[in-house]
């Protein structure tokens, strides 16, 4: 049996995402990300091709790791300037009905009460269509322009994560039982006092006394997405996530990868399946292999080497203009996103050892995943061959150009990999969680976020 392949679409509310320099092509509408029918346009456009969702990536903070500055990044356009995305979610789940919003939101930056808020009233005004990218940063520039010194330690921030997300499942799962609103006019009561509890949270990092501001949303709890890659990373996904991003750049390493998540999510006492697990790639397809071949060369002639090395700066935490361009990428420790250097120092599809040139290559088009070239049919292969080589459930697919890519994406690939079967020709109804994995609405009882359902109320009356 054909095994269905998932699929998001990865972008952020600024320029230069994935791509740097690619907002230099004629084509690119990247610049629009200003404009709300833009994001519109595109939402209507994925729920055409039937996406799983609309990933939304954010940094709060400039890329300054190259040569010590944020000047590179400003120059190129490298994720700044960059707008807030929980903004842009109302307005795509007014113009569309099924397309699920993953929205990336720091926990380093925010206080857990007012975001539960924020999410809970996303999760409403979606009709339950709201994901929530968990991560806890990685520049400095952002924790300074907050009046931190520095990120905390990789493994510190993890220990605030744990405690963020249990402030939060108390909030969304035991501060309010599902009938505590009536609203009973005759009585003149909205909503049962005896059924909304204080959390009492009284923690290392956090105290929240209080009841949550909102009544129960479709999902209750966001669905939970995650992308950290290291050890802790990984052991905070498989306690929490039920969307997991990674970014492979072979299938070697992702086979490892999705096996270790798999057993992670095992031994966290969950279904190693209850979670999805996407890989970053970007496609460039057109109806030929011919006509595909000519438009990636066409893109290639924009990338920028620059922009691509402010990127691979900071998500590795190593000032790569230090290096010359023919040096060698050597495994080092960093506070950034450790899997990185470890990729670039494992990975060698080229039979030689990574130079800083290959790592600039690499990245100007699609970031840190691998670039599938091809016709909807050689696509499709490929796509079809990871998933089954891998045990992958599907794919983070990043643009070079936008909506250009997503457009080709919908009229080619789209199409083919629902003529093998391998692909939904109509959504599943539901929320966003029951779209992804098909078992209601809710959090499953396996889940850590379960085990604190109305965990107040049996507080007070122990």
């Amino acid at each position: 049996m054909t095994r269905p392949i998932r699929l998001n679409a990865f972008d952020m509310n600024c320029v230069a995402h994935q791509s740097p320099g690619l907002w230099r092509h004629p084509q690119d509408q990247s610049w629009r990300y200003k404009d709300i029918r833009y994001w519109t346009e595109l939402a209507k456009l994925l729920e055409r091709g039937r996406f799983d969702g609309l990933f939304i990536a954010d940094v709060l903070g400039v890329y300054d790791v190259y040569d010590g500055s944020s000047e590179a990044a400003i120059r190129q356009g490298a994720q700044v300037p960059v707008n807030d995305p929980a903004l842009l979610v109302s307005a795509m789940a007014h113009a569309t009905e099924h397309l699920g919003f993953g929205m990336t939101a720091s926990l380093s930056f925010e206080h857990p009460y007012p975001f539960a808020r924020r999410m809970s009233t996303l999760d409403h005004l979606t009709d339950g269509r709201i994901g929530w990218n968990v991560v806890t940063s990685y520049l400095d520039s952002g924790a300074r322009n907050l009046g931190q010194a520095n990120q905390l330690a990789h493994g510190d921030r993890y220990d605030v994560a744990d405690e963020y997300l249990e402030v939060c499942y108390k909030l969304w799962e035991g501060s309010w039982e599902d009938d505590a609103v009536v609203r009973d006019a005759e009585r003149g009561i909205f909503s049962d006092p005896d059924k909304v509890h204080p959390i009492g949270h009284d923690g290392r990092f956090f105290q929240v006394p209080g009841i949550h501001l909102c009544e129960p949303s479709p999902q209750r709890t966001p669905t939970i997405y995650q992308a950290g890659a290291s050890s802790r990373g990984k052991r905070f996904a498989a306690e929490n996530a039920e969307a997991i991003f990674v970014a492979a750049p072979t299938k070697d390493l992702l086979r490892d990868v999705v096996a270790d998540l798999r057993g992670r999510l095992r031994e966290a006492g969950r279904d190693p399946y209850s979670a999805r697990i996407f890989n970053l790639q970007t496609v460039i397809c057109d109806e030929t292999p011919a006509k595909a071949r000519a438009k990636h060369d066409d893109l290639r002639r924009y990338a920028s080497d620059e922009g691509s090395l402010v990127f691979m700066s900071g998500w590795m935490g190593i000032d790569l203009a230090q290096y010359d361009l023919d040096d060698p990428i050597e495994a080092v420790e960093s506070n950034a996103i450790q899997s990185a250097v470890e990729a670039f120092s494992s990975a060698d599809p080229t039979g030689g050892t990574w130079k800083v040139r290959d790592v600039a290559r690499w990245g100007g088009i699609g970031g840190m995943g691998p670039v599938v070239v091809g016709s909807a049919s050689e696509v499709a292969d490929e796509l079809q061959s990871w998933v089954e080589d891998t045990d992958v459930d599907g794919f983070n697919l990043a643009y070079a150009i936008t909506p250009g890519t997503f457009v080709d994406l919908v009229e080619h690939l789209v199409p083919e990999l629902q003529r093998r079967g391998a692909y939904q020709h109509e959504y599943t109804p539901g929320t966003l969680r029951h779209k992804l994995l098909g078992r209601g609405d809710r959090l499953p009882a396996d889940h850590r976020g379960a085990g604190f359902r109305h965990v107040a109320s049996l507080e007070a009356a122990a």
